[in-house]
């Protein structure tokens, strides 16, 4: 069996490992009850005897519409070697999640391998849709092995810099790292590895850190640093890679979450849509749910330029169990989403794109991701989430972040992203929202959250250099007013005089909606 150019591959066809938990499986394969292949290995499984298992799943359906909208690919092939006896037919879906069948062939082949090959047009595919193949077997079996989508030509070939942050989650950290090492198509786009430790426990004190620095090598690099938040932590990772490396050793640099369980080829993905787009762009993945394997957590988010609040992009579905309703049932997963931000669990960037955006703002946490988005949005840049690269990851729908500290650098955060990127006069419409938010807050006696948003609006007030003046002192002191009722003084800090208004740039004239004067009942506008 001979192999392809692997600057051809778009997306390789992949199985369960043996140490993922059984949810995972129908994200790899739709198989009908009573129907249970054997999965050889990560690239190799064996459909059983009178069965029809369908590889339109999540990881393995080809998303087509994606790559027709985004990239220079006219056309794919689907290979895949096989071996046994029965059919393999090539599906493709619509917009409005319609099936229809595209091609397919006979397979007698029970002693030696053979390699088909289809050759599919993206034509079709404007507005939603994807590709798969179904593998249909009588009285004999059929193994599947090596499968993949190419290109016609192969894709100019690009390194990855690798940037995660961490603050004392050793173990998921670590797992993480093994996991870059674990294949080595992946390892072989690695070119860098750089981890921003910015937590009290040192990583290089885990007990398997030894075998991580020995897979990876000299790609490691650990950088322990004060905390600085997931956006200090990102920006020194975007920082190294840019101003550390050079073109053609570092040409994209993806960002993961340091609490995330990794599957190695999204990065195989990410790296091949970004050098195959059209121009450049922001590739970010999906986000499945850590606690329930097979959950599609969040397809895609915007942010919604009337309120700046973040929220799921339009027909964006969100918690779909692929355990309780496949691909093929699902019609609202066939159509395209089209994205403004992506979360930055794992999100990756071309190098052209930091040098000409920068780096991210100094947020600490919260809207550093989305606001890195608008920003390269205004260049022209945009961010796609690209269905089938994903991370399992704990759902934000758990956390209780709304009451606690954090609830600081939500809203003061909010405040400058609308400063800095809202076509319209923001301000009516954030005093009524904080107004609202406010007295239902003290109606609940939530009275420690109210003072901690009346901090971030007196900071965002104060202008942006108060910005990075104010990160760990305020972490260390907000994380311990959440349980009582902070006391603030009305008078400025010694050394500090009080700015009469903020000092963030305004809307232009020209963007801000003016309001209609009343009229009186006879038509007449009154004076």
């Amino acid at each position: 069996m001979s192999e392809p150019d692997a600057n051809r591959v778009l997306q390789r066809v992949i199985l369960p490992r043996d140490t993922d938990p059984l949810d995972v499986r129908p994200l790899y394969l739709d198989e009908p009850d009573g129907a249970h292949s054997q999965v050889a290995s990560r690239r190799d499984v064996v459909v059983p005897a009178s069965a029809r298992v369908s590889f339109a799943s999540y990881f393995n359906a080809f998303p087509a519409s994606y790559w027709k909208r985004w990239t220079r690919i006219q056309h794919v092939t689907l290979r895949l070697n096989v071996r046994g006896a029965g059919r393999v037919e090539v599906y493709r879906s619509k917009p409005n999640g319609d099936i229809a069948h595209h091609t397919g062939e006979l397979v007698h082949a029970e002693e030696d391998w053979r390699t088909l090959e289809f050759r599919l047009a993206l034509a079709p595919f404007e507005d939603g849709g994807w590709l798969w193949f179904d593998v249909f077997t009588e009285n004999h079996t059929l193994e599947v092995k090596e499968a993949a989508w190419l290109a016609d030509e192969p894709l100019p070939v690009q390194k990855v810099a690798v940037g995660i942050t961490t603050f004392n989650r050793l173990d998921d950290c670590v797992t993480s790292l093994l996991a870059l090492g674990a294949d080595p198509a992946v390892l072989d786009v690695i070119s860098k590895v750089f981890v921003a430790d910015q937590g009290t426990r040192k990583i290089r004190e885990h007990e398997r850190f030894a075998e991580a620095r020995e897979v990876l090598g000299e790609r490691l690099e650990v950088i322990e640093q004060g905390n600085l938040g997931g956006s200090g932590g990102f920006t020194r990772a975007l920082y190294e890679s840019v101003d550390h490396t050079k073109p053609g050793f570092v040409d994209q640099i993806l960002l993961l979450d340091d609490d995330i369980a990794l599957e190695p080829d999204s990065i195989l993905r990410s790296n091949a849509f970004a050098r195959a787009a059209k121009k450049p762009v922001i590739v970010g993945s999906q986000m499945l749910n850590l606690q329930a394997r097979s959950r599609l957590h969040t397809m895609g988010e915007i942010v919604d330029m009337a309120s700046f609040v973040w929220t799921r992009a339009p027909g964006a579905v969100t918690d779909h169990d692929f355990g309780q309703h496949s691909l093929r049932e699902t019609r609202a997963l066939h159509r395209r989403i089209d994205s403004t931000y992506n979360g930055w669990w794992m999100c990756l960037f071309p190098r052209e794109v930091v040098e000409r955006n920068g780096l991210p703002l100094p947020l600490f946490i919260k809207c550093d991701d989305a606001e890195y988005s608008l920003r390269a949005l205004a260049k022209g840049v945009p961010t796609v989430t690209l269905p089938g690269s994903a991370v399992w990851h704990e759902p934000w729908t758990d956390k209780s972040d709304t009451k606690d500290w954090t609830v600081y650098f939500h809203l003061r955060n909010r405040l400058i992203m609308a400063a800095l990127h809202s076509p319209h006069d923001m301000r009516k419409m954030l005093l009524m929202q904080g107004a609202r938010t406010t007295a239902r807050r003290l109606l609940s006696m939530e009275y420690s959250t109210v003072a901690l948003e009346m901090k971030a609006l007196e900071d965002f007030m104060a202008g942006p250099d108060r910005c990075s003046t104010c990160w760990p002192p305020a972490c260390r002191r907000f994380s311990g007013s959440a349980g009582s009722t902070p006391t603030r003084s009305s008078s400025p800090r010694p050394g500090t005089t009080r700015r009469p208004r903020s000092t963030w740039p305004r809307p232009s004239r020209c963007c801000v909606r003016r309001r209609a004067r009343p009229r009186s009942r006879c038509g007449r506008a009154r004076p």
